[in-house]
């Protein structure tokens, strides 16, 4: 998925450890065949190539991935959206940009994003992208996903405690041997010698989305690779949003669309999910939290 991940479980020996482990990534590796749109054989990568052709029957999972993912957009009004995938050929994080886009670059690509023209048929188990050229993709909720299926299946096999971080975008279950909670350190990207906050819980999700590790800069000014997909342009004014809750993947969809909308409009967002809490760093190096913050880390330790 474009990240590391990092598995720690607690095991009676290493034997069993490393098997689990193996587990884990033998899942995440599988979530990547299925929702990956650079692998050619995934079938998200299928439904794209049909995109304003035919829909595309999918697996019951990837259905029901993107109809959640949809439900984000409904809720956020946009501000979320999985198709915002159009967007890979516009703006690029791996150096290679010279440039900004043009206005009218950007106002062409933007024609093909827009979550109203992705249609399911749930009957059939089927996508399609009714524009030509539109794509989706799991950026934004995949990593988030895999965490949370990395931790079912430990759970599963009765695993009593560990920690599936998907590059920041952790689940975590149990303790630590000691039978004290989770130590988890909230990244500052302004000093990153010292944590924002170190927080403890046992059962929770933690997910961060920032500006600080994926961007490109211009004129002295960085640009995230977090799109807002109504303009096509990086989202701003925030540096990174944690959000702390029960599901890594909602976690992950909930922490990019507060980037999006910024820091009133997130915390608005948030209180139709009152079992999430989110840390909010705003790019004038203030830190936001929601009202719910020590309720919910109380719960969650």
């Amino acid at each position: 998925m474009g990240s590391g991940f990092d598995i720690t479980i607690v095991a009676a020996d290493s034997t069993s450890a490393e098997k689990n482990i193996n587990l884990v990534i033998d899942e995440i590796i599988r979530i990547e065949n299925l929702i990956s749109e650079w692998k050619p054989s995934s079938q998200v990568s299928e439904v794209n190539r049909n995109a304003g052709l035919k829909p595309v029957k999918v697996d019951k999972e990837l259905f029901d991935l993107t109809k959640r993912a949809l439900s984000f957009s409904e809720i956020t009004n946009g501000a979320f959206d999985i198709s915002i995938a159009a967007m890979d050929k516009i703006w690029k994080f791996d150096e290679s940009m010279e440039e900004l886009p043009s206005q009218n670059t950007l106002l062409k690509a933007i024609e093909k994003v827009g979550y109203k023209n992705i249609e399911l048929n749930e009957a059939e188990s089927t996508i399609f992208l009714k524009l030509p050229e539109m794509k989706i993709g799991f950026g934004a909720t995949g990593k988030g996903y895999a965490a949370d299926q990395g931790r079912l299946l430990m759970q599963q096999l009765n695993v009593k405690a560990g920690i599936v971080n998907a590059s920041g975008d952790m689940a975590t279950w149990g303790t630590q041997p000691d039978n004290t909670p989770w130590r988890i350190g909230i990244t500052n990207p302004i000093n990153p010698n010292k944590s924002l906050k170190i927080i403890e819980v046992k059962n929770a999700a933690i997910t961060t989305s920032g500006d600080y590790e994926k961007y490109v800069e211009f004129n002295n000014k960085r640009y995230s690779h977090i799109i807002n997909p109504k303009t096509g342009m990086p989202a701003s004014g925030l540096i990174s949003v944690t959000v702390i809750g029960e599901n890594a993947e909602t976690a992950n969809g909930l922490s990019t669309s507060i980037m999006v909308l910024g820091h009133e409009k997130g915390l608005e967002l948030l209180k139709n999910y009152p079992n999430y809490a989110c840390l909010i760093l705003t790019d004038k190096g203030k830190v936001k939290k929601s009202k719910n913050f020590n309720k919910i880390l109380k719960r969650l330790r």
